[in-house]
């Protein structure tokens, strides 16, 4: 992750960006369609969405979830009392874990912010068994993540260098061709690449807005960088700008890229591989 964005603070992030990640988790841990009684890992798994995901819908043997942040970890232990799954504070470059543990690993909203995703995708094969599934998402930032969208392009109107902040620009592979050829130069094999899209909905402005305060991810530690005439004139370009209803509410949609792949081998060999 960039030294610049801030990455801690579990009850500011939901209010940011993991109350919509829980809506999109669903949609992506069934399209995984992985049957029960499978060993999961989360990498990054942050606030627990994506793991508690897992829990209600996949029926895991057990689950660990792995985040740098020990805020995160902290907030996913006391969210999470499922006695399947536990959580400790990990590198997506250094997972904690043994080669070819686990049946299933996801990245939920984390592989842009690995400092080299080719060396992260590596290790998640490491831990990864024979025939295991590989499989992550990212938001579609450059166009179809639109709340940061709106941001970012009102920050870049008020002042172009805002572009070098801008995580359409950081995060190349958070678009369908770069996230594929990430996943099959891993070896994986089968890969798969889909939209995931879901409505975001804020009844006002200040609940848009207010998130931005927090400092929390990349788009609010930029906002709390600039000083404050500045933060308030993209306030004010985005209370012009924003699509809002009569009633005040503002319709905004998320889209998220996911990806799966699965490593050589095949279940089989892997149980015969631990007898």
């Amino acid at each position: 992750m960039s030294g610049a964005d801030r990455w801690s603070g579990g009850d500011a992030y939901e209010r940011y960006v993991g109350r919509w990640s829980r809506l999109v988790a669903p949609i992506f841990v069934d399209w995984l369609a992985i049957g029960p009684g499978r060993r999961w890992l989360d990498v990054g798994c942050g606030t627990g969405a994506l793991t508690t995901t897992v829990l209600a819908r996949a029926d895991p043997a057990s689950i660990v979830g792995i985040d740098p942040s020990a805020d995160f970890v902290a907030h996913a232990s006391q969210r999470v009392g499922d006695p399947r799954a536990r959580f400790a504070v990990g590198d997506a470059q250094a997972i904690p874990l043994d080669a070819g543990s686990v049946d299933v690993v996801v990245a939920g909203l984390v592989l842009n912010f690995v400092p080299d995703p080719a060396a992260g995708l590596a290790e998640i094969v490491r831990v990864a068994a024979p025939g295991a599934t590989v499989a992550g998402y990212v938001w579609d930032y450059a166009e179809g993540m639109q709340l940061m969208r709106h941001f970012f392009d009102a920050a870049i109107a008020l002042d172009p260098a805002a572009m070098a902040e801008d995580e359409g620009v950081r995060f190349p592979i958070c678009a369908p061709e770069p996230l594929e050829a990430e996943f099959v130069g891993a070896g994986l094999h089968a890969v798969k690449v889909r939209a995931i899209e879901i409505p975001t909905v804020f009844e006002s402005f200040d609940e848009y807005w207010s998130p931005f305060l927090s400092g929390v991810g990349a788009a609010p530690a930029f906002a709390m960088r600039l000083d404050e005439d500045r933060r308030n004139e993209i306030r004010d370009r985005l209370r012009a700008t924003l699509p809002t209803e009569p009633d005040g509410s503002i319709h905004l949609v998320a889209r998220a890229w996911a990806a799966r792949g699965r490593t050589t081998g095949t279940r089989d060999n892997a149980r015969r591989s631990t007898v």
